[in-house]
């Protein structure tokens, strides 16, 4: 994954593999291509729209449904917004098939299901779990991976009843929920090995690059090549807490930095701008150690709780990935940079979970936008929260963890 091109450096793709290579076809062919439909001015039939406009509409429209909004997701295959309401009011209903949307009745309200989020956050902050909502479900999706057993499941499973019938329910994990090690465009500091995720442009004209934040504690200068001359110097880092994002700036001025992602044989994605994700939306990752993976977005506003600290505003996707690609890029085929990678469990053979940084948040946290920052208004730099960050989703990895030379994490 190439985001960033040193002078008289070439970029090189590792393991691709035959799955990366199908993303890849499935991505090439419309890398350009906008993800909108119709666009036509209905108010008796749904519109077609691209998860970007979902997400604009619902950021719109959930705000004006009140107490009624229990969040909302986008179908991919009909290109169609499906937004959660409590009750049956027809006037509530109506504004849902006015916007373009369909409506769906729930019982449970984005506000009652925040609380019961809240809720977990108190009582079951427990290292290996993770929760996000899941709007298609209209319930809070609570993780637990192989190390939570005996006295901690029993805590984590007297949370959830706490909240009451049908609120939210858990399932088990394979795998064990830590900060991936390597990435896409490898980058190496202090014996750790992370992946380039964006390149963007600071507040004050330097170029600059994001990745993980996990990365961003475990060195303050990262190099091209292992035990290279460095090339970068982190500027800001936040892990654990309110996200896991770095910015780190090119010690050379002069240093070329496409907005773009290298997917291999060639060819590169533009990077055009940062976007919210939306639940049901189709992404795609790259990274070193897997190369090209796709997948769904299937919950916003995650929270995990890695053995280093809890990690609150990450993406939850069914996106596979493995040490050595966290810190990497997720984008869409239109070119919007979505996330970064952060960690998860599982791997590209049994699957898995994989939570991504959000780009909107750590831009505006960094004060930095993609690329030089051309074409994008302050709209499109959004941190993401509230109504506007619950997007058309729930309510609510190159290689991005530092690794040590051994396997071990960093942390």
């Amino acid at each position: 994954m190439s985001h960033r091109r040193i002078p008289k450096r070439k970029a090189v793709l590792a393991g691709a593999g035959a799955v990366g290579i199908a993303a890849a076809a499935m991505l090439l062919p419309h890398a350009n291509a906008s993800q909108s439909g119709s666009g036509a001015d209905s108010r008796s039939a749904p519109r077609t729209m691209s998860a970007a406009s979902a997400a604009d509409l619902v950021s719109q429209l959930g705000p004006k449904l009140g107490d009624a909004y229990g969040g909302a997701y986008y179908d991919a295959e009909k290109q169609q917004v499906i937004v959660n309401v409590v009750g049956d009011s027809n006037n509530v209903i109506g504004q849902v098939n006015e916007a373009g949307a369909v409506a769906k009745e729930v019982e449970n309200s984005s506000t009652e299901l925040k609380s019961a989020a809240s809720t977990l956050a108190q009582k079951a902050t427990i290292p290996g779990t993770a929760w996000a909502v899941d709007p298609r479900n209209n319930q809070i999706l609570v993780t637990a991976d192989r190390t939570v057993a005996g006295e901690k499941w029993d805590k984590l499973e007297s949370a959830v009843k706490s909240l009451g019938s049908g609120v939210a329910r858990i399932q088990k994990s394979a795998g064990e929920f830590k900060p991936f090690v390597s990435g896409g465009d490898a980058i190496f500091g202090g014996g750790s090995r992370c992946s380039l995720g964006f390149n963007v442009t600071t507040q004050d004209g330097q170029s600059g690059f994001l990745t993980a934040g996990h990365c961003g504690v475990a060195a303050e200068q990262w190099s091209a090549e292992q035990n290279g001359a460095p090339i970068g110097t982190v500027q800001a880092a936040t892990f654990p807490g309110d996200g896991d994002f770095a910015l780190v700036t090119y010690d050379d001025p002069a240093t070329d930095a496409p907005s773009e992602v290298n997917v291999g044989g060639g060819q590169t994605v533009p990077i055009t701008q940062a976007a919210d994700a939306a639940v049901g939306q189709e992404v795609f990752r790259m990274g070193s150690t897997t190369g090209l993976k796709d997948g769904q977005v299937t919950g916003l506003n995650a929270t995990v709780n890695y053995p280093e600290g809890t990690v609150s505003g990450l993406i939850q996707t069914d996106v596979c990935a493995e040490p050595g690609d966290s810190g990497g890029s997720l984008f869409t085929q239109d070119g919007s940079a979505i996330g970064l990678t952060s960690g998860g469990s599982g791997d590209c053979t049994a699957g898995g979970e994989t939570f991504f940084q959000p780009v909107t948040t750590a831009l505006a946290a960094v004060g930095a936008q993609i690329g030089d920052g051309a074409g994008q208004d302050d709209g499109g730099q959004d941190a993401g929260n509230g109504d506007a960050g619950e997007g058309a989703g729930a309510d609510g990895n190159g290689d991005g963890a530092a690794d040590d030379g051994s396997g071990q994490n960093a942390g």
